[in-house]
């Protein structure tokens, strides 16, 4: 009997991010090696939807970075944790954060 796994996915939202960063020098990561860990990893990209933007409206402002507000309105609306070690994420009633 084969075990089954549970879906592993990255936010679209941390991916711009990844690629933002190396684009202004803060993280050295080329296009073609986050391929091949996203593969390696198994992981699937999580598109970013209008129903994910319309949750922000909801949210309090605990946390002011952008990109973590999108990825905790993306979780919210999914029902899916959040693996971070940022602890303003516990502010958000409802995240459940792996960390």
């Amino acid at each position: 009997m084969q075990k089954t796994s549970a879906i592993r996915e990255l936010s679209s939202i941390s991916l711009s991010e990844i690629a933002i960063k190396s684009s202004v020098g803060k993280l050295n990561f080329a296009k073609d090696d986050v391929r091949l860990a996203l593969s390696d990893l198994q992981l699937r990209v999580l598109p970013y939807t209008g129903d994910h933007a319309f949750r922000l409206f909801e949210l309090p402002l605990h946390h002011t970075d952008p990109f973590d507000r999108q990825i905790i309105a993306q979780a919210l609306v999914e029902q899916i944790p959040i693996i971070t070690c940022d602890s303003v994420f516990k502010s958000y009633k409802g995240v459940e954060v792996i960390w």
